[in-house]
């Protein structure tokens, strides 16, 4: 058995299969184990057959650290033997067993979003993703440029890294069946904030230039938000304090009620006064003259 290699036991359907000598050494395993562990053994679990030599009897492991793993100790007896003797003692995890994840290449653990501000990471190398400038990508876009010799880049995207790119896009946050895209009212390809990227990919993709929507990011052209240009509030969903004043609009108030005939009027008000003073004012020079 491999060191960290997860087993599923079943003690009875093959408990019929293993020869007696083989199947009757579970006191013998438990015994060895207990020396050769000093302690944290727990239940039986049952015997497996290996062949018709061996057979390894398993007991549940009770190791801090170690929930889920399982002890194994095979047992073996040649043809014709009595006695079975001890062949190995192993901590094996179980179906249910915490174990460290596998092992991945150093270049394959880095994942979107952990480089850093001053962190350095490198293309692999012979990455698919790139080609050299003088190679053709199938974009004309991309080619134009490639073939002007001294003035073309040294790598270029090639036609697998823009597939992929496209469709990681596609898929994500910003593609077509996403929640947001669902709910909005139209798409980006007709919002006047959609800028259509150069290249190959200008059919399907653009950015975003609405600073209150995915602004900067790589959006489908079948995307879609709240914040397109054409998004007309409903009727009666602004607010009168704050909305625009309309120079169009009339305020109706309500008309004053008439007197009815033969009503007493309220007497003069004291507004005519002052008129009166003015003319008596005038008048006065007048008057002094003719006295002199």
């Amino acid at each position: 058995m491999r060191q960290n290699e997860c087993v599923s036991f079943t003690s009875s359907p093959e408990l019929d299969q293993i020869r007696p000598v083989l199947a009757d050494a579970r006191e013998l395993a438990h015994e060895a184990l207990i020396d050769a562990a000093e302690g944290g053994v727990g239940d039986y679990l049952g015997v497996t057959s290996e062949d018709d030599t061996a057979a390894t009897h398993r007991f549940l492991a009770e190791l801090q650290g170690y929930r889920g793993w399982q002890w194994a100790v095979v047992v073996a007896a040649p043809d014709g033997a009595d006695v079975a003797t001890i062949s190995e003692i192993v901590l094996l995890p179980g179906p249910d067993a915490i174990v460290a994840p596998g092992w991945l290449p150093w270049e394959e653990r880095i994942r979107p979003g952990d480089l850093g501000p001053g962190d350095l990471l490198p293309p692999r190398h012979q990455d698919p993703r790139l080609v050299p400038g003088y190679v053709a990508t199938g974009d004309p876009a991309v080619d134009d440029v490639a073939y002007e010799l001294g003035l073309g880049r040294t790598q270029v995207t090639s036609r697998e890294g823009r597939l992929d790119a496209a469709e990681r896009w596609h898929d994500g946050d910003f593609g077509p069946d996403s929640e947001t895209a669902k709910a909005a009212p139209s798409t980006c390809g007709l919002c006047g904030f959609y800028l259509p990227i150069a290249g190959s990919l200008s059919a399907a993709f653009g950015v975003c230039g609405n600073e209150y929507a995915a602004d900067g990011r790589v959006v489908h052209a079948e995307y879609g938000c709240g914040a397109h240009s054409d998004t007309e509030l409903p009727t009666g969903a602004g607010s009168p304090q704050f909305d625009p004043y309309d120079d169009a609009a009339l305020d109706v108030t309500e008309r004053a009620p008439t007197p009815e005939a033969g009503t007493e009027t309220a007497a003069p008000t004291e507004a005519v006064a002052p008129t009166e003073t003015v003319a008596e004012t005038e008048s006065a020079p007048q008057d002094a003259q003719s006295t002199n």
